[in-house]
């Protein structure tokens, strides 16, 4: 298992008008029973700046080696991590000729010839059909942070996608499509001229997006499409969108595979997806799948490449477009996905139920939960959840669904909002009795994506802190440490807030001679005092009246600095370095301590206290 797992990652596919080309930026284990190497791509489309993808291209490859001996953590299971990587038209080498192989394609000259069983056709069937006009192509400029520098930005790069109107002059599409957005344009099928549209909201855990077109002319005539219910398998669905290949709307027409609990590449998350086997390509991203009543059954988003599989294609339900939709009309924002906060393992073995004094084959044993979540205050470890608001939870960690279905205890929670409050059937002890508790989304430690697009930095007499994320993990993987890595990957957050502050790099000046060489180490303390979050460091450089500033590393490594000479050549350092500021706009304001003193003085060890491995990579153990 650990050696399948290990060769499988998660990518995002590019695509332009004269080629296709793919590169990996990180690890995302899955549970294969393949030992070849298989993907989940997200079918965006394409990037236009060529310098940005060559340095993502070298970065790639680099990594590679690294990806199979240290898989990245998930969001809600165990090791999982989002990719989402770019290449230009012009790059040749292994990444193109995977990226051809991938997609059934073949290089002759300077032309591109389509495998049979990849090309995309328009049916005659519909042609005419109307909801076809709901359907948009998106084009979008992208400007990510450079997290390794994080005053400032990456070369802009395009891409393009679909999506469709939902009425209410506003349009739904996938996340990864706006990504980083600086402009959003849309623009109808049979015209000209395109629309500027507006983010109003971004699910990075469901992958979907919310847009809004302020232009009349836009909605002139337009007709938004309606939802229709789940699908039954071997439903026949049609894709709508525009991919690779050409300019024009494209559909494709296959049936329902699968309908289950997913991964999903974007927000490393484990939602309800359905399985397909339409073919789903690069700018097929936030295209509608329709029923053949012309109602939407969902929203297209991922792929699955393998030597092994083909023709597996993943689209997100409209339960799930619902919940999206539903969350940011209660609240006027995306608030996210709730999540129980506990670690599961499946009691299939007769002699473990009997232990626990579990009379039926059923329920689920708690193992480990997160002190961020509210379970904690009412669950034990060694309890077993037997129901969930009333529902039997079997002793594989499932539950009914539909008719005569069963489908993982995971999706009960994601039909849950946050704040929602929940009853858990549980047995402690041999005795049955019900608790109470509030569903939350999941606090980590070493977050995903930054919100706000631009992560806090401080800059200390050339000294440049940071907290750890995963995009800052993807471009330094090869310089930060083993054991930072293990923390990142296997620690949970102690309390709301924290964070795993590094020092990123060091800016040569007299001042710190001595320092330069330190790269992405984790600061643990200064002056004595621990370091709960970025915030809370700048405000103890801020309120600190000694002599010296004395920074703690692993290992009792020390850095001393005098304050005063600190504090004079901050400016100097900034002017030779071309750096706008001393610190981020986050870090302006006075810091609010989240945490009562009583306890962060018991959190001596927060954040330094690692689960172990097999805690997140065996099928036998569920994040819920």
């Amino acid at each position: 298992m650990a050696a399948a797992t290990a060769h499988s990652w998660f990518t995002v596919l590019t695509s332009t008008g004269g080629g296709t080309s793919r590169c990996s930026l990180s690890s995302h284990r899955l549970f294969s029973t393949s030992l070849r190497p298989s993907s989940f791509f997200l079918p965006k489309a394409s990037t236009q700046n060529q310098n940005h993808n060559k340095n993502v291209l070298k970065k790639s490859s680099e990594k590679e080696a690294d990806k199979q001996k240290f898989p990245q953590r998930s969001k809600n299971e165990g090791p999982f991590a989002n990719a989402d990587g770019r290449s230009s038209t012009n790059e040749a080498g292994r990444s193109q000729l995977a990226s051809i192989k991938s997609f059934g394609l073949q290089r002759k000259g300077k032309g591109v010839l389509l495998d049979s069983k990849e090309q995309q056709v328009e049916t005659s069937s519909f042609q005419d059909a109307a909801f076809l006009n709901a359907v948009v192509k998106v084009y979008c400029t992208h400007t990510a942070p450079d997290y390794s520098l994080p005053w400032q930005k990456q070369r802009q790069y395009t891409s393009t996608g679909s999506a469709f109107m939902i009425g209410d002059g506003k349009l739904l599409t996938n996340a990864h499509c706006v990504e980083h957005d600086t402009q959003v344009k849309v623009k109808k099928r049979g015209d000209d001229t395109k629309y500027v549209a507006k983010v109003l909201a971004r699910g990075v855990e469901c992958d979907i997006a919310l847009l809004s077109v302020e232009s009349k002319d836009f909605w002139e005539g337009a007709e938004p499409l309606r939802f229709g219910r789940l699908p039954r398998l071997q439903d026949a669905v049609t894709v709508v969108g525009y991919p690779l290949g050409g300019d024009t709307i494209s559909v494709t027409k296959g049936v329902v595979s699968r309908i289950e609990v997913t991964s999903y590449a974007h927000g490393s998350s484990e939602l309800l997806g359905i399985q397909i086997d339409a073919a789903i390509n690069p700018g097929n991203s936030g295209g509608p799948a329709f029923n053949d009543d012309g109602d939407c059954i969902g929203v297209a988003f991922q792929v699955y490449r393998s030597d092994d599989a083909e023709n597996i294609g993943y689209v997100i339900p409209t339960t799930v477009v619902s919940h999206f939709l539903e969350d940011y009309e209660r609240n006027g924002k995306y608030c996210g996905f709730p999540c129980l906060g506990v670690l599961l393992q499946k009691l299939e073995n007769p002699a473990l139920r009997a232990c626990l004094k579990v009379p039926s084959n059923e329920g689920v044993l708690v193992r480990k939960f997160e002190p961020t979540s509210d379970v904690s205050n009412v669950l034990k470890e060694g309890d077993v959840i037997v129901s969930f608001d009333g529902v039997h939870v079997g002793s594989e960690g499932t539950v009914p669904f539909r008719s005569s279905e069963r489908i993982a205890f995971r999706y009960l929670i994601s039909q849950k909002f946050s704040g929602d409050s929940v009853e858990l059937g549980i047995i402690r002890a041999g005795e049955f009795m019900k608790v109470q508790a509030v569903l939350k989304p999941r606090v980590h430690l070493v977050p995903y994506h930054i919100e706000g697009g631009q992560p806090s930095y401080i800059i200390v007499a050339g000294l440049v802190f940071t907290p750890l994320s995963e995009p800052l993990i993807e471009e330094e993987e090869d310089s930060i440490g083993l054991k930072l890595l293990t923390k990142a990957r296997y620690s949970l957050a102690k309390f709301e807030g924290q964070q795993i502050v590094v020092l990123s790099q060091v800016l040569a000046n007299e001042v710190n001679i001595g320092y330069e060489d330190m790269s992405n180490e984790q600061v643990l303390k200064l002056n004595g005092t621990r370091i709960k979050n970025i915030h809370h460091l700048a405000h103890l450089v801020d309120s600190c009246k000694g002599k010296y500033l004395v920074f703690e590393f692993e290992d009792n490594f020390l850095v001393v600095l005098e304050r005063e000479a600190a504090l004079d050549a901050s400016a100097s350092i900034l002017k030779d370095y071309g750096i706008p500021a001393e610190r981020s706009s986050d870090l302006m304001g006075a810091y609010v301590d989240s945490i009562e003193q009583s306890e962060a003085t018991n959190q001596q060890n927060f954040g330094d206290s690692p689960v172990s491995n097999m805690e997140f990579g065996s099928e036998g153990l569920l994040w819920a």
